[in-house]
């Protein structure tokens, strides 16, 4: 662990396992700014007329991984985390502590720390209701990625309709989602989405329940994978939604979500863990490819 400067702010914290690197910043967020490979590029993106700025009442995105939580809603989930956070380090887990949020009375906490000799990150994102009154809300991690990469998303496995009747896969749209977008490939196994750069694009969402519980995002050679868990049955939000894919021309966002639960008024809370693990690796777009040199490195990321 190190203090360092970075993007202009000048009180980040960097923490770094192996070659596997990964920075927070304490002067806003909660945030993770970085996650990469030391000397590589960062798999999540930075708006650059972002970087360093403080203060304020506007919210910026800033870019790299954030703690929200759902449904989404503005003003609400749109509360500016501009502000210094307080950071603690026990030797082994950063603790990110936010300032509750006077417009909502949701406090926001994320703890992380490499688990293991496997160079896996553990994050728990936590919110606290310090209302007067209990608070219905789910917590929601979106991981803000670069630019030109591609998404992958496990579909339920095959079974035929001799052998179960139930439906498996549900699958969530909003009003902008074009399925014929050439961004999307909705195969047998996977659901892959693509991030295009180019100008004027159009916003694309969906999300699943994702009951095998992973998600990889790969670009130029370096493959992102997190794990998180799937309660079912459970009420997640946007209609039985634990993991969501967005873009634009920007960014693709690698977003999972923990089910709706009534938080007590005067502390009561909630956490969300996520488990990372970043590979160097060629992913081709072909479902056989896929399960030969992906599902083998999902398999490396402890579960939730």
């Amino acid at each position: 662990m190190e203090k360092i400067a970075y993007g202009g702010w000048p009180n980040c914290i960097r923490i770094a396992k192996g070659p596997i690197e990964l920075i927070a910043t304490t002067d806003v967020g909660p945030r993770i700014i970085r996650f990469g490979f030391s000397g590589g590029h960062n798999l999540f993106k930075e708006f650059e007329e972002h970087l360093g700025q403080t203060g304020g009442d506007e919210w910026r995105s800033y870019g790299g991984h954030r703690l929200w939580h759902a449904p989404e809603a503005s003003p609400r989930t749109y509360v500016p985390d501009n502000e210094p956070v307080h950071a603690d380090w026990d030797g082994k887990t950063l603790a990110l502590s936010q300032e509750t949020e006077a417009a909502t009375g949701i406090k926001k906490d994320i703890r992380l720390c490499f688990t293991g000799d496997s160079g896996a990150v553990r994050l728990e994102h936590t919110l606290t209701n310090t209302n007067l009154w209990n608070v219905t809300l789910a917590p929601w991690a979106l991981s803000v990625m670069a630019q030109g990469g591609r998404a992958i998303l496990p579909q339920e496995e095959f079974r035929s309709h001799l052998e179960y009747l139930l439906p498996a896969r549900p699958l969530v749209l909003w009003h902008y989602t074009n399925m014929s977008d050439p961004r999307w490939r909705w195969g047998e196994k996977y659901i892959q989405l693509k991030q295009e750069p180019a100008v004027g694009v159009s916003k694309q969402k969906a999300g699943v329940l994702n009951k095998q519980g992973w998600a990889a995002y790969t670009l130029n050679g370096a493959v992102f994978v997190k794990r998180f868990a799937c309660i079912d049955p459970a009420p997640y939000p946007d209609y039985g939604c634990n993991n969501e894919l967005y873009t634009d021309s920007d960014i693709l966002e690698v977003e999972t979500l923990g089910p709706m639960v009534s938080l007590a008024a005067n502390g009561g809370s909630v956490t969300h863990v996520e488990h990372w693990k970043l590979f160097k690796a060629d992913i081709p777009e072909d479902e056989k490819g896929i399960d030969k040199t992906l599902l083998p490195l999902v398999q490396e990321v402890p579960r939730v």
